[in-house]
Order: C-alpha cells, then structure tokens, then sequence
C-alpha cells in the first residue's frame, strides 16, 4: 500500500462527501495503518472519518498527542464529548492532561460523573509514576463469590474493562487480596469459592512508584497487568503489558539520546523543528568544546618533547582515539547494565577490578599493534613509548569509562548522562598527557 496515495485519494473522498466509498477502502485495514493514513490527512477532513468509524476510540489513540490536539479541535464538542467517552480511562486522562483550561473547562461538565471523577483522580497523579501510567478500566471480583458468579460478573464487566484474563479480589474497603486468571476460572468447579481459587501472593506496585520500575517488573514476571496499590493496599488501577512497553521502550530511547549528548526529544525525528533540534544538541557541544581545552593545555606544557620528537604527532590522533574507544564501550556497557538493574552501586568494586583485567588485556593486544609500527617509523624507544602509552591510555579509559556512570548515579544523576562524547573528550584529555608525560620521561632532547 502506497500510504501517501491512499491518504490523498481519502482527502478527495471526504472533500467529496464520499464516506461510504471511503469507509469501504479502510475495511481491511488495522486501526494503527488507518491511523497512520489519518496522520497525512488535514485535521479539518481527517475528524469527519474518523467520527464515522466503528472503531475511533482505538484509532484515535494510535495517533501522536499532538495530531489528538489537532482533532479534537475540529470535533464539535458533542461529537468529541462522545469520542472521550469511548476511550479506555488511562488514554482519556492522558488526553485531557494534554488540553489547555480552556478545553478542560468546556470537556468536564458534558462528561458522565463517573467519568469526570476519574479524569481528575488519574490526571492528579505526577507524571513518570505508577499512578499517571494506570488505568482504571479492570476487572474484580469478591472473594466471597463462586466460580459461577464470578465468570458472569466478567461477562458484564468485559465491554468496559482493559483485560478479562486476569481478575483482582478485592473487599468492602478494596484492600487487594489476592489475583484469579479466566484459565483458573474455567478450568475450577462451578461451586468453588473465589477464595479457594485465587492466588494470594500478588505481584504489585505503590501508585508513587517511577514508571521505569514498574515496566520492569512487567517484565520481569512477564504480567499480562499489574495490579497497582495505594498506600493502604488498596488496589486503585493496573498498568497493562502493552503500556509498560511503551514505557521501557521510552525510557531506552532516552537513554540512547543521552548516550550521544542530545536531551530528551519528545515526537518523531523528522517532525521535529530546526530550532528543537538546535536546543537539545547545543548544551553538550559548547560544554564540550570547553572540556576539550585540557586537551590543548596538555600539548602545549609539552610543547618542547613534541618539538624534538615530531614523530610523536603521527601516533597522537591514533592513541587518543583509542582511549576514548575503549572508554565509550565500558560507559556503554555500565549505563545498559545499570538502567536494567543487573549491577548496582554495591558492584562497583568488584567490577573495577574485572574492568582492569580487561582493559590490561586489550591494552597489551593494542600495544603489541602500535609498537610494531612505531618501530618501523621510530626506533625501539619510540616504539616502548608507544607500547606503555598504548596500555595506559585503554587502562584508564576503561576505568573511567566503568566508574562514571556509577559515580552519576551516586550523585542522583541520570547514569546515561555519562554520554559517549563526554567519556571520549575526558579520556582525549586524559590520553593526550599520559602519552606526552611518558614520551617526556624515555625520549631524550
């Protein structure tokens, strides 16, 4: 499918008053692909097919925050009233997060009580926590029910909850007592109580816990939904599977923008403007340039060794280069290791070390390289100094390399912050003295 043509031959639809011939184009299509199509289509015709489709509440939600804007300022009011209705509960309180007073003011009052209650509870909470990623849309049931009455309860509840596979128990006061799959349900006797099918040791998280953490420990226990407590133990929403990937997925691609020196981009690349682009690259750069000047410091208290040994200019690029490498892997390594949680602070020592058996056996592999050819464009001191510098230069940007992003993360920083560009310019700076400082104390002038 050509989506581009697809969405224009749509616009010519819709401008013509075609639904019906429209509608019938999109019958086979998935609610993201139609999505997709609607994104190319002018808000002001894109509205007047999507309020025809059986579907929109799901299409709609397929769509970035900022074309949801665009629409929901086409819609008349009691056609967009009608739409947030049919939006599962999590997905109507992000969009209403996202209006201006002004658009809250006019939403609100045409909206159920039920409904305007619980934009306002799930919109309450800080965004990055448990409580602003939930929704309110799940299924439970009493543990004094039987098995029957429990899969007719879910009979009723199934048009208007996220998920039937898994049931929550819940008392009068909604403390969570335990967890029921449908599977356990069908599979139980008729007669047996909720209380003798469910399982007990629920898998939860606060409502104030960070997002990040509750993706993981979806993942972690692979969860279809997890149930989402207060602070009394009372359940007040789940996250589902399909949302806590969203978040890690999220968080990986924040991680992956720091790793390269640039903030947090919200949106896709090629939608984003000149003067965004501008701001979240221009911090690091001109911090960087900065940092770079020990670089430059370094060279020139070595100016007369350099001088007298011109030779050593040919190998500077090449040793610095390979510092800021092998700096750039361990920072790599560390930052993933520790956004997954497979090491914590309390591993920094034991890793230093494994970190420096590593960095010495690279280190020599280099070394055994660069000397070989700095003897053949030197001599055999030339040719050590090289050797020494070489090993020094991938100890310590390993080291440094391993250790940042620990030390970040001590410090309450993002371990991500310890972004290729400022590993490679420490270890440049750090390199660019260690290869001078030894090429001083062997090459005589």
């Amino acid at each position: 499918m050509n989506v581009p043509s697809f969405a224009l031959m749509l616009s010519n639809a819709i401008e013509q008053q075609q639904f019906e011939q429209a509608m019938t184009e999109l019958e086979d299509l998935r609610p993201i692909d139609i999505a997709d199509l609607l994104a190319l289509i002018k808000p002001a015709l894109a509205w007047q097919l999507l309020d025809r489709l059986p579907n929109r509440a799901t299409i709609f939600s397929y769509l970035d925050a900022d074309i949801q804007l665009e629409l929901a300022e086409e819609f008349p009011q009691d056609k967009l009233v009608a739409l947030v209705g049919e939006m599962p509960a999590d997905e109507r309180a992000d969009l209403y997060k996202c209006f201006n007073q002004g658009q809250r003011d006019a939403l609100l009052p045409a909206l159920a009580q039920v409904m305007r209650e619980d934009i306002r509870r799930l919109a309450a909470y800080r965004e990055g926590t448990a409580g602003a990623l939930m929704t309110s849309d799940y299924a439970t049931l009493s543990p004094e029910m039987d098995v029957a009455e429990a899969l007719a309860s879910l009979r009723r509840e199934a048009p208007d909850v996220e998920t039937i596979y898994h049931a929550y128990v819940i008392d009068a006061q909604r403390t969570l007592l335990g967890v029921v799959s449908l599977r356990a349900l069908i599979l139980a006797p008729p007669e047996s109580a909720i209380s003798e099918v469910m399982v007990d040791s629920v898998v939860s998280c606060n409502v104030n816990e960070d997002q990040e953490d509750v993706a993981k420990t979806v993942a972690r226990y692979d969860l279809i939904a997890l149930p989402i407590i207060d602070d009394n133990g009372a359940l007040v929403g789940i996250v589902t599977h399909d949302d806590a990937m969203d978040v890690a997925s999220d968080e990986a691609t924040d991680d992956f923008h720091k790793s390269g020196g640039v903030s947090t981009m919200v949106g896709k690349l090629k939608d984003v403007s000149i003067r965004v682009l501008y701001r979240k690259r221009v911090f690091w750069l001109v911090f960087l340039v900065f940092g770079n000047l020990l670089s430059g410091i370094g060279i020139s208290h070595f100016e007369e060794v350099i001088a007298a040994n011109l030779v050593l200019v040919f190998f500077l690029p090449l040793l610095v280069d390979s510092g800021g490498n092998a700096g750039s892997q361990s920072a790599t390594l560390m930052v993933r290791a520790l956004a997954t949680g497979d090491v914590v602070m309390r591993d920094w020592f034991s890793l230093l070390g494994r970190e420096a058996m590593v960095a010495l056996l690279l280190g020599g592999t280099m070394a055994i390289a660069i000397s070989i050819i700095g003897y053949i464009r030197g001599d055999e001191v030339v040719s050590l100094v090289l050797a020494l510098s070489m090993m020094s230069v991938v100890m310590i940007g390993c080291v440094i390399g391993m250790s940042l992003p620990f030390i970040l993360n001590k410090l309450g920083f993002d371990p991500a912050t310890a972004s290729a560009p400022l590993i490679t310019s420490v270890c440049d700076a750090s390199g660019v003295i260690i290869y001078l400082f030894i090429a001083s104390r062997f090459l005589t002038f």
